[in-house]
């Protein structure tokens, strides 16, 4: 269990299923297992007799820490701590609730950042809010300290050291907040690990500090914090001369009898010098240019944190009270927390970049890459700005006279066109796709009229010679990079169901333009549609037909990646006659955006059938993978990204055929949705999250090609799915087709606007932002709503 806490773009320190603050990632980078040498919070109590208890405000240690080479190895291990733990959580709050008999008081620590959909800077803030709700349990006045400590590790990321002359000092805004900055004087400002962090306590009543522990051998520094705080829950200053002294602040307090007191503390942090993905260009951080360090942040957000938290409660408590499956609200607000992780940034322009997702310690295939960003669906309904930035890069940055799309995009943006010159056929298709949703989402005509010459440049791109579509009749036929990090060669149902959505798509966009490429596209989607029907469809689901190049010459410059086939005219890594797991991957998003059907109605229920039926397994200890291993274990349930039900399997199929990932998963449980299989699709969300548990894997951490992983957050998708939620902010109609009996109240989200809907009273709120509404629908009834 590791929750991240910090706002998009600004990194995050994670809190663990225990306590202890875990996972440093807030210097510009991933940092698995990255910890500061000390960073911990303790209490300590004294009654009127002198009664005098002490402990780290964490819970026992779990039994896989026990062991080391020389001991435990876990942080703070030395430490007495608290005999009963109980972790809660509905994201982005956390809430440990501590008890032990020995200790006369309950601790409850609540933590978060705050999280405000359609508000991007409210959600942005480089500040972890760590609140001890003490209470007393006895029937005397008790004295209560809480103090807080933490090495200043500047200079350190968790792969390099270059920490030099760190130093601390006391720092104080004049009213609530009371604390230590921690900065350098050593490393070097340009590097990417120079910043400064920030521990503060707010309100403090009795408030003393140390800018440094004593330089002792043996442990007999932290010996010496402990023999400090525990007689009279004060701190003395310590002169430190080491190259990363520790700050803590503490806090005292009386607590009636039966009484609660709360004692809120704020870590916050500043790193500016973020590289450009990895290369030695510095592209910087759009969140440190809104403060001069840490401390500036921390001050400007302490007056605001009763709002954020006030705002971010009301979005938990609308979301949580809609009567939607747990396990659905569960994945889709889980995986919201990737927006803040190192998975993604903003550049001090505002430009807002992804990676995939996270490795250990480093990010994990640059790029905003557009296939893999194609599946999350959390941007354009929660933070719409956050998808128009990226639509705006895909177009008009990464798009060229062309129409190829770089699918990965380098920076800085202003030499990224020599960074990476190959195209992605689902990417590419994807981001039209994605292109008509957020504008008809937003009613921002001016993005679509200054995106739509190279969006139609896009399309055209398909029809070059040696192209995707060279014979210009609705079928991808060529070369196909895609995100199966191969290229696939001939009709395949992945490709050409993104490349019908795209038309569709592309048809709405013109036809709204006035231009007369809708006529084309129309031509194109039908006879596509029909030919895949007719063509791929084998009786149970679509298939691939291998239709390899004459030569590589035949191929057009652009659309091959290095991972693929050495030999485009006898190629290996295909998918040929398999099942895949998203083969309707643009069935299902056109479904999400409101294009309609593209294929056969039974035939496409008939091939997600299919995809359960045989791609489904339940166990897995007999399952042969070659690759990556995401499921375990005979009690664990997923679907496989491809079976071949009917032998003909390739010598060597496209490469993760074997696999199970979540993103994958996600999307199909939305188009099985969609088209009504909704207890189908439930139970492959349930399964999902059964497998990320807490116990077994980090439930704020669906990996696929790292931790993190972006494809993950198409899981706001079924939430879409199941409200039956449209919105078109050109007429100002919304609608609502809820596939659960007794849906009485509903969430909805525009990406500008948020709010809920009572199905029984029809009354419509609007929680935060401004949209514009003419009439709203329940199914195909239109409704007098009163609206608040």
């Amino acid at each position: 269990m590791a929750l991240p806490l910090g706002g998009i773009g600004t990194g995050t320190v994670s809190l663990g299923g225990r306590g202890n603050l875990r996972d440093w990632e807030i210097v510009n980078r991933p940092a698995k297992g990255f910890r500061p040498s000390t960073a911990f919070f303790a209490i300590r109590t004294s009654s009127a007799t002198g009664d005098i208890t002490a402990r780290a405000v964490e819970g026992p240690l779990d039994l896989s820490e026990y062991e080391g080479a020389h001991g435990s190895a876990a942080q703070n291990h030395g430490l007495p701590r608290f005999r009963a733990a109980t972790f809660s959580t509905t994201y982005p709050f956390a809430r440990l609730e501590l008890r032990d008999d020995d200790v006369p008081v309950d601790v409850a620590l609540e933590a978060f950042n705050p999280l405000v959909p359609t508000d991007v800077e409210a959600s942005s803030w480089p500040v972890a809010v760590l609140r001890f709700v003490v209470t007393n349990r006895t029937d005397e006045a008790l004295t209560v300290s809480l103090a807080g400590a933490l090495e200043n590790f500047i200079g350190r990321d968790g792969t390099a050291d270059v920490a030099s002359g760190n130093y601390n000092t006391p720092a104080d805004d004049g009213t609530a907040a009371q604390g230590v900055l921690m900065r350098s004087r050593g490393v070097d400002p340009g590097a990417e690990q120079f910043g400064s962090i920030a521990l503060a306590v707010l309100d403090g009543q009795d408030v003393t500090r140390r800018t440094g522990w004593a330089d002792r051998t043996w442990g007999d520094s932290l010996l010496d914090f402990w023999d400090d705080f525990t007689p009279d829950g004060r701190l003395d200053e310590r002169v430190s001369e080491s190259a990363t002294p520790i700050a803590s602040v503490a806090d005292r307090r009386t607590i009636a009898a039966g009484s609660s007191e709360r004692f809120t503390f704020l870590l916050a942090w500043h790193f500016p010098n973020r590289r450009a993905w990895e290369k030695p260009d510095i592209v910087g951080n759009y969140y440190t240019t809104l403060s001069d360090d840490a401390w500036t942040a921390l001050c400007r957000f302490a007056p605001q944190l009763d709002s954020l938290e006030r705002r971010t409660i009301a979005f938990v408590n609308d979301f949580t009270s809609s009567d939607l499956p747990d396990q659905v609200k569960e994945a889709a607000l889980f995986n919201l927390s990737t927006l803040r992780t190192q998975t993604v940034f903003r550049t001090p322009d505002g430009r807002f970049f992804g990676w995939e997702g996270c490795s250990d310690h480093v990010g994990s295939c640059f790029g905003s890459c557009t296939h893999v960003w194609n599946y999350e669906q959390a941007t354009p309904f929660l933070f719409g700005e956050i998808a128009r930035s990226l639509r705006e890069v895909e177009f008009a940055q990464a798009t060229d006279d062309q129409g190829l799309m770089s699918f990965r995009v380098g920076l800085p943006l202003e030499t990224s066109t020599r960074d990476w010159r190959v195209a992605a056929a689902d990417g590419q298709l994807g981001c039209l796709v994605k292109l008509y949703r957020d504008w008809r989402l937003s009613g921002d005509d001016e993005l679509l009229r200054s995106l739509w010459p190279a969006a139609r440049r896009a399309l055209e791109f398909c029809w070059i010679p040696g192209g995707w579509d060279a014979d210009r009749d609705g079928v991808m036929e060529g070369c196909q990079h895609n995100t199966m990090d191969v290229e696939y060669y001939g009709p395949n149902p992945q490709m050409q169901s993104w490349y019908l959505a795209a038309l569709r798509a592309c048809e709405e966009m013109a036809t709204y333009l006035g231009d007369d490429l809708a006529v084309e596209c129309r031509k194109l989607f039908e006879h596509g549609s029909a030919w895949m029907d007719e063509q791929l469809f084998n009786g149970e689901y679509y298939r691939h037909e291998i239709r390899p190049p004459a030569s590589a010459d035949d191929v057009a410059a652009g659309l091959r990646e290095t991972m693929g086939a050495a030999d485009p005219t006898h190629p290996v890594l295909q998918l040929g006659d398999g099942c895949l797991v998203d083969q309707l991957v643009g069935q299902h998003l056109a479904r999400l955006t409101q294009l309609g059907t593209l294929l056969d109605e039974e035939r496409v229920a008939t091939t997600l059938r299919s995809i359960l039926s045989y791609n489904g397994l339940a166990g897995f200890a007999g399952h042969f993978n070659h690759m990556r291993s995401y499921v375990l274990g005979d009690d664990e349930s997923a679907v496989l990204m491809c079976s071949y039900p009917r032998g003909n399997r390739p010598e060597r199929p496209f490469p993760y055929f074997t696999e199970v990932m979540t993103g994958f998963e996600h999307i199909l449980a939305v188009g099985l949705i969609t088209e009504g299989l909704v207890d189908e699709g439930l139970e492959v969300i349930t399964n999902i999250r059964r497998r990320y548990d807490g116990e077994r894997r980090n439930p704020y951490d669906e990996a696929e090609c790292g931790h993190h992983y972006a494809r993950a957050m198409a899981s706001w998708g079924a939430v879409i799915a199941l409200t039956g939620f449209d919105y078109n902010a050109h007429t100002g109609v919304m609608r609502f087709a809820p596939r659960l009996p007794d849906t009485h109240q509903i969430f909805w989200s525009t990406g500008n606007a948020y709010g809920t809907f009572d199905t029984t009273t029809r009354t419509l709120t609007t929680r935060q932002g401004q949209a514009h509404i003419t009439s709203v629908y329940l199914f195909d009834e239109e409704i007098p709503v009163t609206a608040s």
